[in-house]
């Protein structure tokens, strides 16, 4: 439900269409919780149907009608005590990690390459990460809170030193592998 919860974030601070909480989700959140237009469309579909959202129609003359969503007195209490709630833990599956724990049946040379494929991806994240000040003025000029900019910062924080966590230890476990730190088969 927490894509429920994002929504309700971002209506909180204005209301939105379902085509400006893509463009919202894209310069913000997306590096840790992607989602598509149509799972935007049902959620707001499914806040509105709760009593969390409503959605106004603004008529436009050269383009189609707009479809504008608020968030209601119920969706800022549930969002609320969402905030106040416990923080959901951490998600642990690893599909990469699975492919690390075998990779015994590789060659060092294959090995190598796929830390090498791996670390080359984990820093262009890492150079992703690093524009998101830039992509998302618009949005601290909206809101206008420098308290909600710092809290902002504090997730991209944590994506870039977990990036750059994950690249130090796949240059340290190839090291290691070229110098044969390890037994062989």
């Amino acid at each position: 439900m927490s894509l429920e919860y994002a929504i309700l974030g971002f209506l909180h601070y204005h209301p939105y269409s379902g085509y400006d909480l893509k463009k919202a989700f894209d310069a913000s959140i997306r590096h840790f919780w992607p989602a598509d237009q149509s799972q935007i469309y049902r959620t707001l579909g499914r806040l509105t149907e709760q009593g969390l959202a409503e959605m106004e129609v603004v008529e436009q003359t050269e383009r189609p009608d707009r479809k504008v969503y608020h968030i209601t007195r119920a969706g800022l209490e549930v969002l609320s005590h969402w905030l106040r709630s416990t923080m959901p833990p951490q998600e642990t599956r690893s599909a990469a990690l699975i492919q690390v724990f075998f990779a015994g049946q590789l060659s060092d040379e294959e090995i190598l390459a796929k830390f090498e494929e791996a670390t080359q991806s984990m820093r262009a994240v890492l150079e992703v990460y690093q524009q998101v000040p830039q992509e998302i003025e618009e949005y601290v000029t909206a809101v206008g809170s420098p308290r909600e900019e710092f809290f902002w910062m504090l997730t991209l924080e944590l994506g870039i030193h977990s990036v750059q966590t994950q690249i130090d230890w796949m240059e340290s476990v190839m090291q290691r592998i070229r110098n044969k730190e390890h037994p062989s088969k």
